[in-house]
């Protein structure tokens, strides 16, 4: 009885350590919550809920991207800019999780690798602003943070950040990873299904010449399998996993747990949590908050990051070196990535880290049309990924995969792609409650074309 009592003790402990000890810190990015009282309320609700993940499932991704950080395996990471709560529904889960598998299949056959699948759903749902406030014919309101934090609506009422709605938060983000469960052990992403709606997509792309090869491979290969009698019942699943920013401290704090067999603490609102561009200090509170959970975790390099910045990150945050427990994941822009790139990844190996190298090509490229819509366009998006995957072939190194931003539908957002969006066109579905997102067809040509360029290795 009394090593039980020291053992909770100590789990209590270390939970306690992580969850608080960021609060010594300088926090940017967090909201100004007006009602202390209503907060500590809600994040004891939180402390008290079932994890939304467990350790092994976080266990495992770190064995998954230990093989991307080798050059075993890919890393496939997409999903809404800003999830919101109106919108965390069956058909919308359903179109992102049909993309990225669709995405999945086809890097996987032109790499002869493993893809490792990651949302970016279930918890995306806080965004860092680069101004606290949002005017609008002379009125001054906070801006949109978030529906973790307050309304998109641009009224007063909307704009007050409610700590109630990390509750909302939790809540949908229990519903989309149970209905992401059952999708992917459920028949859902069966390998002849996804095949076939990759099919349909070529027949229909604009640029459907270009990616036939490849679809006819695909399908030949399949038919290889059925011919040789392989079983292909374990086809019919997929392993799929969920990040999101760890921006909102209050909530991740809340829902961190600790292993009573190991002792150590997991952020527990998803499996693979990334550090943004705008909360990367060294003496920040997330660097501190990351550097005590035992995730898979990423940070964000802009183009300020040196080389520095990454020896002082792999310090703080992956001082034993280990393969799968840090990704960077690079948005520089397509000018910058050729000049910015090789000199981290340079100091990165001289320090005897392996890290996963990933491009992240929609934050460093947002520009804004005549209209006024904030746009990506496509082929600028494709350059950086292009030059990502150059720099590492010139280095010999692993280009370790992607990391955007992307819907299931066909939204009218970024500019370009094999069925052409044009600029006249963004009104008519621009739906993105931030950042504008590459849609159903767009992805899907930056996957076979992401493919072309591995196998051009």
């Amino acid at each position: 009885m009394k090593d039980r009592a020291r053992a909770s003790k100590r789990e209590s402990e270390a939970a306690n350590q992580a969850a608080a000890s960021w609060r010594a810190f300088p926090a940017r990015q967090q909201p100004d919550w007006p009602d202390p009282h209503a907060l500590r309320a809600v994040t004891e609700d939180l402390a008290a809920a079932p994890p939304l993940v467990f350790a092994a499932e976080c266990d495992q991704l770190r064995r998954r991207m230990a093989a991307v950080a080798r050059g075993e395996a890919i890393l496939l990471q997409g999903g809404d800019c800003a999830e919101t709560f109106e919108r965390t529904t069956a058909d919308a889960i359903r179109g992102k999780l049909q993309t990225l598998l669709q995405m999945a299949v086809v890097l996987t056959h032109a790499t002869a690798l493993p893809v490792v699948k990651v949302g970016r759903m279930a918890g995306q749902y806080a965004k860092p602003r680069s101004s606290a406030v949002e005017e609008r014919a002379g009125v001054v309101l906070p801006s949109y943070r978030g529906d973790a934090v307050n309304g998109l609506e641009f009224t007063e009422g909307a704009r007050v950040p409610d700590p109630r709605r990390l509750r909302t938060m939790y809540d949908a983000s229990a519903r989309t990873l149970n209905l992401v469960r059952a999708l992917t052990t459920g028949g859902f992403a069966d390998l002849r299904q996804v095949h076939a709606w990759n099919e349909g997509f070529v027949a229909a792309s604009g640029a459907g010449e270009r990616y036939e090869q490849l679809a006819d491979e695909i399908g030949r290969s399949l038919g290889f399998m059925r011919a040789c009698g392989v079983d292909t019942r374990e086809l019919a699943t997929a392993e799929f996993f969920v990040g999101h920013e760890g921006l909102l401290l209050d909530y991740e704090s809340a829902l961190t747990r600790t292993e009573p067999d190991t002792g150590r603490a997991y952020a527990t609102s998803g499996h693979f949590l990334w550090i943004g561009e705008r909360t990367r200090d060294l003496d920040g509170a997330h660097v501190e908050y990351f550097s005590r959970v035992a995730n898979p975790i990423a940070v964000k390099l802009g183009p300020t990051a040196s080389p520095d910045t990454v020896v002082s990150l792999l310090d703080r945050l992956d001082p034993d070196r280990e393969p799968g427990r840090l990704t960077f994941v690079v948005r520089a822009g397509a000018e910058r990535v050729r000049d910015l790139l090789p000199t981290l990844v340079e100091k990165a190996n001289a320090e005897g880290a392996q890290v996963a190298w990933v491009s992240d090509p929609m934050h460093g490229n947002t520009t804004t049309a005549p209209s006024g819509h904030k746009t990506r366009r496509f082929d600028t998006v494709l350059d950086e990924v292009r030059g990502f995957v150059e720099v590492h072939q010139e280095l010999g190194t692993h280009p370790g995969g992607i990391h955007v931003e992307l819907t299931g539908d066909d939204v009218t957002e970024c500019v370009g792609g094999g069925n052409a969006v044009l600029e006249e066109d963004l009104p008519h579905r621009y739906e993105t409650a931030c950042d504008p997102r590459l849609n159903h067809t767009q992805s899907l040509d930056l996957a076979f074309l992401l493919a072309e360029m591995y196998r051009g290795r």
